[in-house]
């Protein structure tokens, strides 16, 4: 592929996991309905039951890539998605559409590793960093787009349109992976599927305090995006009647990610990984200060809550690769298994600090506030312990 495209590709291929989870948001209360979900914090369970089966996913599909390279393993797990998006469509119970979404997450869980593996095959380091970034500042595309598609076919059609637009997204990516991307593993570097390997393999990631301890910020941070799109919805349209603006908010949400991966894309080679990152912890932490302060104070208002969002957002976003980039650093030549640990620790940290924060959700914008603000010092908490106490200084040229 050229540059560009690769780009482009990675960007897709990471879309399918995104359009997995915002696709359907306008959907919600659609799908509550007719399938007699009791609650509203009970709808959020249909993102959650996605976002577990991606987590666990991501623990088989690098070891298997590593072994028989990306291509096979990608596409295998592509037509499942295919597949498991059908069956979601077709589900008539609440506990069937559960089931079909823990799939769904399954299979996209390779998108997330390979896209990684694929990437660290060709570059390393602050390049890495840079590459991710451009990918997922088009990938930020998808969440700004992706609702305000779901509301174009609720208007067509039921809410199980949704899902075979999953399914036909998913289907393009498969035919692009298979005519346009090379095999980016070469048969010398494979690595063999045993118990050995795979412990080894499983300690080095574990006990490198880079490699553990940077997934575990990404995943504190990560918890907070879905914190946010979990109960996006009830915030938007319950607490401040802005129904019919839902899509729209949430994609000025959505776009300041974006913005953040485009800085981090062209400062992140000149500044460095930890500086650009570390310092959007700290800003993290003093826009929650803040933002509970205008909350305690009785002047929240939907144009607050916007402003403290998007600013949260952007510090989140200005995280997210860096966190990826450094925690590959070190084990880039095991980078499949690497990427499907350190994909497992983001993931299912995400969902358990995500849903704690979104199950509590109480009719106002105070427990997704103070979240923030202890994701933000938790997060801090670990870099320091990882960086030996010190903050902004260089490593490894990163």
């Amino acid at each position: 592929m050229h540059p560009r495209e690769f780009v482009a590709f990675v960007a897709a291929l990471m879309a399918v996991n995104a359009l997995g989870v915002d696709l359907m948001l306008p959907a919600l209360a659609d799908i509550g309905h007719q399938l007699n979900i009791a609650t509203a914090n009970h709808r959020q369970w249909i993102i959650t039951a996605y976002m577990l089966g991606f987590g666990a996913g991501q623990l088989v599909y690098g070891p298997l890539a590593d072994r028989f390279g990306r291509r096979p393993i990608l596409f295998a797990t592509l037509a499942g998605f295919v597949a498991a998006s059908i069956f979601a469509a077709g589900s008539q119970t609440f506990g069937a559409l559960l089931g079909a979404r823990v799939l769904q997450g399954l299979m996209s869980a390779s998108t997330r590793v390979l896209a990684v593996a694929i990437v660290r095959d060709r570059f390393a380091g602050r390049q890495m960093a840079r590459t991710l970034s451009v990918a997922q500042m088009i990938f930020f595309l998808v969440p700004i787009l992706a609702p305000g598609l779901g509301q174009l076919l609720l208007g067509i059609g039921p809410w199980r349109f949704i899902f075979y637009a999953l399914a036909g997204f998913a289907a393009f990516v498969l035919v692009w992976a298979a005519t346009r991307l090379d095999e980016t593993l070469p048969v010398e570097r494979r690595s063999p599927l045993s118990f050995a390997s795979l412990g080894r393999a499983y300690r080095l990631t574990l006990t490198n305090r880079f490699s553990a301890g940077y997934a575990l910020a990404a995943a504190l941070t990560f918890g907070g995006i879905i914190a946010f799109v979990s109960s996006a919805q009830q915030i938007f349209v319950d607490e401040f009647g802005a129904g019919e603006r839902f899509t729209l908010l949430f994609a000025l949400c959505a776009f300041s990610m974006g913005c953040a991966s485009f800085a981090n894309s062209r400062l992140v080679e000149r500044l460095g990984t930890r500086l650009i990152s570390q310092a959007a912890v700290l800003g993290l932490i003093a826009l929650s200060v803040v933002h509970l302060g205008v909350i305690g104070s009785g002047h929240e208002t939907l144009v607050t809550y916007m402003i403290f969002q998007a600013l949260s957002m952007t510090c989140i976003g200005l995280c997210g690769s860096n966190f990826g980039a450094m925690a590959m650093e070190p084990v880039g030549h095991i980078a499949g298994t690497a990427s499907s640990i350190q994909g497992f620790i983001t993931s299912v940290g995400a969902v358990a600090v995500g849903s704690l924060i979104g199950q509590s959700y109480d009719g106002t914008t105070w427990p997704l506030a103070i979240g923030y603000l202890c994701i933000g010092l938790a997060v801090l908490a670990v870099v320091l312990v990882v960086e030996d106490g010190r903050l902004f200084r260089p490593l490894h040229a990163a």
